[in-house]
């Protein structure tokens, strides 16, 4: 599907010397110590920012907002949009939202960009190979949509959710990230090889995007092959585009490479709304003590700079920060057993090193990014033949498979659907038992129609659940087993012929 280019947001298509609002979210934590360090350095710089000051994560879930986001947070991003933000607490387990998630998707920042970039003197097992490389992760799909449900009192599910719209929009911008950076190659990275529809998806959309883009080289690569390469030889990478989990665990693998997330910056890019963020965590233990490191905030401040076009304010305070590390002003994070100093310390030498080079530095020769149309249809892809052939139907069951299928069978024989065969936890253990089984009470029944091939009504399928429930089953959820355009739209279980 075709896409043109609809240029960039949040004003970033001003003049670069105009003014530009944007929501400060501090966050939580150290989040107030770095948010401080950064205005002080781009005021210094003479960036043409004003800020508007917002709260999000804690002291929101504490005023009762499970979204962990003030509703004033989020009138100021609607008119700004533009924000940059400080680590944010969000409860673990149990409890609220996380916050992030929150401002992700209402504003629909469907892309995650994470440079991954060795810096001056920070000590690591990789320092000095000269890594720089980008993680370019889809923001609202896949199981962070947070679909789940307790399906028995054992059994919890997580829905995976992958469309043709997030994954097109998301290589797109990869590919268009590539270009504002003059870079080579895109790697997508997916577990294609298992999870053969949802992962599946955004390979094949990937190798029918690419070649729109044939000034890049394009490469898939397994998932795990992708982790394993990129701690044997990180240099081959330039931009990683992947999934929502997959690629929020390999951002921070990235992350690790280079020094860790203290100095790990990212930005969450949609059509309507961009957030610029420290990755790191908030870090209370030495909240507030003149010990938290900016960097990260500092590194996301000059993405947003490169939005704005600002390129010169940008590279101004990037140059001033590595000339700042090459002369081994660190904070303890990154001192790694030499000398430390404080955040006061590492800002106000930095703002002094402001207007001086760097010859580590390389100019990539920026340009801003632009934002790939993608149709908003939500019935993007429409298939010319689409029919329903058969029903999975969950059923929670303490009773062993043999028996359970025994009795399932009993129950629907003379049904227009017929049970073929049943799964748990996505192998098959009826009609034929497996090896070993020590399973959960959370079955999957695959029924088809009778004679096999012909059309599933609703109908039938009412008809098969109210047989189930009247012999005393209880069903957790159904899925229709449909064909597309003469394919099988659904997976086999582990064992099914």
């Amino acid at each position: 599907m075709s896409a043109t280019a609809t240029g960039t947001i949040g004003g970033a298509t001003q003049a670069s010397g105009a003014k530009h609002t944007v929501t400060m979210i501090a966050g939580d934590g150290i989040g107030p110590d770095v948010a401080w360090a950064t205005k002080e350095i781009l005021a210094a710089a003479g960036a043409s920012v004003d800020w508007e000051d917002r709260i999000a994560g804690k002291e929101a879930f504490d005023a009762g907002y499970d979204t962990g986001v003030m509703p004033d947070t989020l009138e100021s991003l609607a008119r700004t949009r533009v924000a940059l933000k400080g680590p944010l607490a969000t409860p673990v387990g149990d409890g609220g939202k996380s916050a992030n998630v929150t401002l992700r998707k209402l504003f629909e920042m469907y892309g995650n960009i994470r440079p991954c970039k060795e810096l001056p003197n920070v000590i690591g097992p990789f320092a000095g190979r000269g890594i720089d490389l980008i993680v370019v992760r889809e923001n609202v799909e896949d199981v962070y949509a947070g679909i789940e449900h307790m399906q028995t009192p054992g059994v919890a599910q997580c829905l995976k959710l992958i469309s043709h719209k997030g994954c097109e929009k998301i290589i797109r911008l990869a590919f268009e990230l590539s270009k504002a950076q003059g870079r080579k190659k895109v790697h997508c990275a997916t577990k294609a090889n298992i999870m053969k529809l949802t992962e599946g998806y955004l390979k094949r959309v990937f190798e029918t995007v690419a070649p729109e883009y044939p000034e890049f080289e394009s490469e898939h690569i397994i998932i795990d092959n992708c982790c394993h390469q990129l701690v044997m030889n990180p240099e081959q990478f330039d931009v990683i585009v992947s999934t929502n989990m997959n690629g929020d665990i390999v951002s921070d693998l990235t992350s690790g490479l280079v020094g860790g997330l203290g100095i790990a910056p990212s930005m969450n890019i949609g059509d309507d709304a961009i957030m610029f963020e420290a990755v790191h965590g908030t870090a209370p233990d030495i909240a507030g003590q003149d010990k938290a490191n900016p960097t990260a905030l500092l590194l996301a401040a000059v993405m947003m700079l490169r939005h704005f076009k600002d390129f010169k304010t940008a590279d101004t305070i990037e140059h001033a920060l590595y000339v700042t590390l090459e002369a081994s002003i660190f904070t303890g994070d990154i001192a790694a057993g030499r000398p430390a100093v404080g955040t006061k310390k590492f800002t106000e030498t930095l703002i002094a090193n402001l207007g001086r080079k760097s010859a580590k530095l390389i100019d990539r020769g920026y340009s801003p990014i632009e934002m790939p149309k993608v149709s908003t249809a939500p019935d993007l892809v429409k298939a010319p033949k689409r029919r329903d052939i058969g029903v999975d139907i969950f059923i929670e069951s303490g009773m062993l498979p043999m028996e359970f299928g025994t009795a399932i069978e009993k129950v629907t024989t003379g049904a227009a659907l017929k049970l073929k065969n049943i799964s748990n936890r996505g192998v098959q253990v009826w009609p034929t038992a497996v090896a070993a089984f020590d399973g959960v009470d959370h079955y999957g029944c695959r029924f088809f129609a009778d004679p096999r091939g012909s059309e599933v009504t609703d109908e039938h399928i009412c008809d098969l659940i109210n047989l189930l429930c009247g012999a005393g089953f209880r069903w957790m959820h159904m899925e229709k087993l449909i064909e597309i355009d003469g394919q099988a739209a659904f997976a086999k279980a582990q064992g099914e012929s």
